[in-house]
């Protein structure tokens, strides 16, 4: 029996990331004892502004370098990052037909504070899968393994995005900007509310 595929974990991930784990029909593992690279989905997410995309990114402690386990990963704090990344979904979704209808579940995250990135990724991931009712059991790795046969880890950095085709929906600033495709998964959320999973 093949083993179940190996995924990073994602900070509120692109829509592609949801597409690629139903391909493998939701079985997988998460990866926590990976280096943690820098410049991927792990700390940043992307959604859509007046101007078009917009990352945000959640800062880590100086010592994260590339020789930490992910799992050891620290959140830093010293920028008042949460209260930022609150206000720009605030701002970019307030007019989205569903962003009322998740804020209550989804602004804890930016009130908490986790002292792991993996725990606050871990947290938002099981969030969003109830939201989207998908009954998925979530498991990390154990240790680091390199025989995989399915293997998502070093996919899907910011400047490479896997091509998994993704229909078109209505975005806010629709008026202004083209269909951005593979946003994250908040921005098919607030606009398409319960039919969101209909997209993967």
């Amino acid at each position: 029996m093949q083993n179940p595929a190996i995924f990073p974990l994602f900070y509120l991930p692109p829509v592609s990331y949801f597409t690629l784990l139903k391909e493998n029909n939701f079985e997988f593992n998460l990866e926590k004892f990976e280096h943690f690279p820098k410049q991927t989905y792990r700390n940043r997410a992307t959604i859509a502004s007046p101007n078009g995309s917009l990352d945000m990114v959640i800062p880590v402690t100086r010592g994260s370098k590339l020789h930490t386990p992910y799992k050891d990963v620290k959140i830093s704090y010293e920028d008042r990052w949460q209260r930022l990344h609150w206000l720009s979904m605030q701002t970019c979704y307030r007019s989205s037909a569903y962003f009322e209808f998740y804020e209550d579940g989804l602004a804890p995250f930016y009130e908490k504070r986790y002292d792991y990135l993996f725990d606050y990724n871990y947290a938002m991931l099981t969030w969003l899968f109830k939201q989207l009712k998908l009954s998925v059991n979530l498991t990390s790795t154990e240790s680091y393994e390199t025989k995989i046969e399915v293997d998502y880890r070093n996919v899907m950095t910011k400047k490479e995005v896997p091509s998994v085709q993704t229909k078109p929906y209505f975005q806010v600033f629709s008026d202004r900007n083209e269909f951005i495709s593979n946003l994250s998964i908040a921005d098919l959320l607030f606009n398409q509310g319960p039919q969101a999973k209909n997209y993967f």
